[in-house]
């Protein structure tokens, strides 16, 4: 039996968090529903009371080469993170001291146009070269942070990705060209903030309908008198403190749920997302650009069947690791999974590539999902029938939708300026 954060079991920031939740459930008028209730208790706790997930948040120059920010959102596993200008004021406002946002979605999309570059269809005489910089960075800031441009879609191509050679990734990271692409170069920003962000005194509420509805995978929280950020709540954050709730009546009256009751997974099987395994890999990662989506199964050829997962964060694989691909004369979606689940058991590194595929069943409740993808620090899990047919996917962020809804005009105008613009701000 699970200990209960009330009972004195658990201790953690993020139970004491729960049992704030529980205590404002007690309180709440008896003729709401459990949803209203639960939108209550959030509304009225600030996102301030987040606990952090580290001593600091994990910030990169905006002069750091793209190489070094690989690294760093690697070691410190993050999806994202907020580049600093290295030229803004001591005294400067977060608008002014931050340029937006450096995350491997767009390091695929860099990626992806330099393959794109270096393709026949191309017809360019050189692989990499610092002649279509002002071009590719264009493409991919737009593409950061999700944003929508003409320019974007017209430069990175709609057609299916071509087979990659083994060596192109060697060569690629060998270049002139990538060595001196810094951060700057592919940081994707807002048109009137360098991203989304929220204050100390914003709402769990409004937190949380942003991590779903919205599809932000993390939010900043800033502190406007120091002008600096306080805080970056994560998707994964969020249903790790879920995790940490076990055993309060809240979480255990929600967690009881069976997915199917939420409507969960919320696509048909033929509405899945997938690459097949004989497909080029840099064909997961465009579809994933494409589609919107962190990550993508690998399936057998011509059928249902699932035999690998590839994320987004897994393009640090095809820039760290570019020799391991030599043998291959195309890197498919199979032959990435081959090569980077050996390299991952040689370097004795623990990675959810190397459980094989993490499925459920629709079934299964809300609170195990929770606890298997919070143990498995996994942003996905995979809906199978009794043959192992792949039937639907259900992630972070539509477990976080099921937890709270949104009231009608809710957001107001909150999107028009977001916060409060300091009076010297650039912006």
């Amino acid at each position: 039996m699970e200990d209960s954060p009330r009972s004195g079991g658990l201790s953690s920031p993020e139970a004491k968090l729960g049992m704030r939740v529980e205590d404002l459930w007690d309180i709440q008028e008896p003729q709401l529903s459990p949803t209203e209730k639960l939108n209550a208790c959030f509304e009225s706790v600030p996102v301030s009371a987040f606990p952090p997930a580290s001593s600091e948040v994990i910030e990169i120059k905006s002069d750091c080469s793209l190489a070094e920010a690989v690294q760093i959102l690697t070691k410190h596993k993050i999806l994202s993170a907020p580049v600093v200008d290295v030229e803004a004021p001591e005294d400067a406002s977060w608008i002014d001291r931050y340029i937006g946002i450096v995350e491997f979605a767009g390091i695929a999309v860099w990626i992806l146009y330099q393959s794109e570059l270096a393709s026949p269809r191309k017809n360019c005489a050189t692989q990499f070269s610092n002649g279509g910089k002002e071009e590719a960075i264009s493409a991919v800031a737009a593409a950061a942070n999700g944003m929508n441009s003409p320019r974007k879609i017209k430069n990175l191509g709609l057609e299916p990705a071509e087979p990659t050679p083994g060596s192109f990734f060697e060569a690629l990271t060998s270049s002139e060209f990538y060595k001196n692409t810094t951060v700057q170069d592919i940081s994707g920003s807002f048109r009137w903030a360098p991203f989304l962000a929220l204050q100390k005194n914003n709402s769990f509420l409004t937190m949380l309908l942003l991590l779903s509805n919205y599809k932000m995978k993390s939010i900043p929280v800033v502190d406007l008198g120091e002008g600096k950020i306080d805080n970056i709540i994560t998707q994964a954050a969020v249903i790790h403190m879920l995790a940490e709730c076990v055993g309060l009546s809240w979480f255990e009256r929600w967690g009881a749920k069976q997915m199917s009751e939420l409507g969960l997974p919320t696509m048909k099987p033929d509405q899945v997302i997938k690459v097949d395994e004989d497909e080029p890999v840099l064909q997961a990662f465009k579809l994933m650009r494409k589609k919107g989506i962190g990550g993508i199964p690998v399936v057998e050829h011509g059928g249902r069947k699932a035999i690998g997962n590839i994320s987004i964060r897994d393009v640090r694989f095809l820039l760290m690791t570019p020799e391991i691909y030599r043998e291959f004369r195309s890197i498919t979606a199979k032959n990435f999974l081959v090569a980077v689940r050996k390299y991952l058991e040689q370097q004795h590194e623990a990675s959810p590539m190397l459980s094989g595929m993490i499925t459920c069943r629709r079934d299964q409740t809300v609170k195990e999902m929770i606890l298997k993808l919070d143990s498995v620090k996994i942003q996905r899990v995979y809906v199978v029938d009794e043959d192992g047919n792949l039937e639907g996917v259900i992630t972070l962020r539509d477990i976080i939708s099921k937890l709270v809804h949104e009231p009608r005009g809710y957001f107001g105008d909150f999107f028009d300026g977001v916060l409060p613009m300091p009076q010297s701000s650039r912006v």
